[in-house]
């Protein structure tokens, strides 16, 4: 048989193997964008409303002037010229239409404040968005408290639309068209294995999507049992399910001034950093499978012992120890889940519980959250190999394998976190050199770096203040918001559309 015989069907090779220069996935790839960016416009209808019941002029213009193009271009796309064809295409084109998703996203994100001119420049909008659409919650407004209120709730928004995964949603949605999609779940889902809850990706999207819609609505009553009012508790519960960190105070939690609040969103932020998978599976009743997850028990683990160092040095530095704990477990928890969130100033707590907060940047929470970071399972695969190296020193002979949840690992697992750390610290150092470049004190940039790539959105130092990034070049806000969103999809989606082996397929 001829090599040619032996090409893959694949709309992008022709007969001598060469890639065609075409839209990937052909017109069916566009089907697909132009599919998401009417549903992603027609989110745009409930901020909309709500400008409309506050009677804020101003972004009931924004809102409608940012739907005038987007949703009739796409809807014509969607029903004239795509209106026969399939959405069908092969699994590397998930990688660039993943992207191209996520680009759409950040740019249909940033047209309300720019046509409501809170802000002026399109970097700043842009990266406003990204950091919104990323769950990042690093915020480039020094006063959000004078911002309209229905602003304040798409930001928020596109906090809770980017934690599902704006590609979740739409694979939910493709039933109704005839087509599946893991594909495009495995480009943009996190952490080193996919999985599937259920035997269909459409039926396992629309679970996440209801416990996610549950989650957040359940935290919504709860925070307005606290003393919130409705579209306060909906901002912060989009904020903290989603991990994000965008509130509509300037002070964040600590405006609330509220212990029941400030517990309540602790227990959120801990359960949305856990995967969603497994508290699917709670639900069900398999708690013992749930328990003898490797991943789970050490993030658990993680965030116990790190919360009580940090209080214990709280306490040591005269706070009183019900306050110590509670203060603790907040910024744990709101650092290791990516959240954002803040209840007091970590700048001026002791040099220890701020080291515990900065070692907790690099570890994330878990795979299958709306968490960022490297993710806890990566370290528990290094911790586990480092075990089994040093095992092999004492017994040259010896096998040795990895086990995650009492069962045998796969070893390219391995080497696909080695070689996903080695990224993350490389594109760290990218991003340093992005801000010391522009004259930023490298402590500051070490931590903007962090934070973008991280989707952290708190950090220490100057970076808990918006003029320190305000005040930056336009060209670093614009590749801060390309760290975001390549931290967003676990760098792998993103480092991928790098390769020249890539187009070349």
């Amino acid at each position: 048989m001829s090599v040619q015989n032996k090409l893959p069907d694949n709309p992008h090779f022709n007969s001598r193997g060469a890639s065609r220069s075409a839209f990937p996935g052909g017109s069916g790839g566009l089907r697909l964008l132009s599919l998401f960016t009417a549903l992603l416009s027609m989110t745009m209808t409930v901020p909309l409303a709500v400008a409309a019941l506050l009677g804020e002029t101003e972004m009931i213009r924004a809102f409608a002037l940012s739907m005038a193009v987007p949703f009739p271009l796409a809807l014509s796309i969607l029903l004239v010229v795509t209106r026969k064809q399939r959405i069908r295409f092969a699994a590397a084109d998930g990688f660039l239409l993943v992207f191209f998703i996520w680009i759409i996203a950040c740019l249909l994100g940033c047209l309300p404040f720019l046509f409501s001119r809170t802000m002026s420049g399109f970097a700043d909008a842009f990266f406003e968005s990204a950091s919104g659409f990323s769950t990042t919650g690093i915020s480039l407004f020094a006063d959000v408290e004078v911002l309209p209120r229905s602003l304040l709730l798409w930001r928020s928004m596109t906090h809770w639309l980017g934690g599902i995964g704006i590609v979740m949603l739409t694979v939910a949605l493709f039933p109704l068209m005839g087509i599946g999609g893991f594909q495009l779940v495995k480009a943009e889902t996190s952490g080193p294995e996919k999985e599937k809850i259920t035997p269909k990706i459409t039926a396992t999207a629309k679970i996440l999507c209801f416990l996610y819609l549950g989650l957040t609505a359940l935290l919504t009553v709860l925070l307005v049992l606290g003393g919130m009012d409705w579209l306060d508790a909906v901002i912060h519960s989009f904020a903290t399910i989603a991990t994000g960190g965008f509130s509509s105070r300037n002070n964040s939690i600590a405006a609330f001034a509220s212990p029941f609040i400030e517990w309540v969103c602790i227990f959120f932020m801990i359960l949305s950093g856990y995967n969603f998978a497994l508290l699917f599976q709670l639900l069900r009743g398999k708690v013992r499978d749930v328990f003898r997850n490797s991943e789970g028990r050490a993030y658990l683990t993680i965030m116990g012992i790190s919360s009580l160092v940090v209080a214990l040095s709280l306490y040591s530095a005269g706070e009183d120890f019900s306050t110590a704990i509670r203060r603790g477990l907040f910024h744990c928890s709101s650092i290791i889940t990516s959240c954002g969130f803040a209840i007091a100033d970590h700048n001026l707590w002791p040099p220890l519980a701020q080291g515990v907060l900065f070692l907790l940047m690099f570890i994330g929470g878990c795979s299958g959250s709306t968490s960022g970071g490297i993710k806890v399972v990566r370290w528990v695969v290094l911790f586990k190999q480092a075990i089994n190296e040093a095992r092999r020193l004492v017994y040259p002979r010896g096998v040795f394998n990895i086990r995650l949840n009492r069962k045998v690992g796969r070893k390219d697992v391995v080497y696909g976190v080695a070689g996903f750390i080695f990224l993350y610290v490389a594109m760290i150092a990218a991003a340093f050199l992005l801000v010391a470049g522009a004259g930023v004190d490298p402590w500051d940039s070490l931590n903007a770096a962090l934070l973008c790539l991280g989707n952290i959105g708190l950090g220490l130092g100057e970076l808990n203040s918006s003029t320190l990034l305000a005040s930056c070049p336009a060209y670093v806000k614009w590749g801060l918001s390309l760290f975001m969103i390549a931290g967003r999809l676990e760098i792998w989606t993103f480092f991928v559309l790098f390769m020249p082996a890539y187009w070349r397929r």
